[in-house]
């Protein structure tokens, strides 16, 4: 387990680095199937027919699995309390079964809460790269810290 990281830990211009994960097939059709059922999703046939020429995984799925590998790599499980939505998401090149990725996130600007003082707002700059160092997936989100006590 990571030290804890808490909002006035950061500063502009930080950047936090993840661990990587290796997506199966299994894992993109599990998640396709329950949540975003599209053929290149969920069929090997269907997906080889497609614009993709393969089974590929939702960026969903990628966008959600980016968070988690930022917040598991760093100190950042005990401190998040949730965000404010996501400001802007790219898809740039799709996961496929066997690709392993990874995440760097870049502290872009921080303020503090107005409305709630233990807590400030981090907007932050995720990118999410391949095995071959491709940028797969960029996003821009606002997320809630807690401040330390």
């Amino acid at each position: 387990m990571h030290k804890a990281i808490f909002f006035d830990d950061l500063s502009v211009g930080d950047t936090f680095e993840s661990l990587s994960k290796t997506i199966t097939e299994a894992e993109i059709i599990d998640y396709g199937w329950r949540y975003d059922p599209q053929p290149f999703h969920v069929s090997k046939p269907e997906a080889e027919e497609s614009i993709f020429g393969g089974l590929i995984a939702s960026g969903f799925m990628t966008a959600a699995i980016t968070f988690r590998l930022i917040q598991q790599s760093n100190g950042f499980q005990t401190t998040s309390s949730g965000g404010h939505g996501i400001n802007k998401l790219r898809w740039l090149y799709p996961v496929r079964p066997n690709d392993t990725i990874k995440a760097k996130m870049h502290i872009l600007s921080l303020k503090l809460s107005a409305s709630r003082p233990k807590f400030g707002n981090a907007l932050c700059k995720f990118d999410t790269f391949n095995q071959n160092k491709t940028i797969v997936m960029t996003m821009e989100s606002i997320w809630i810290l807690k401040c330390s006590e």
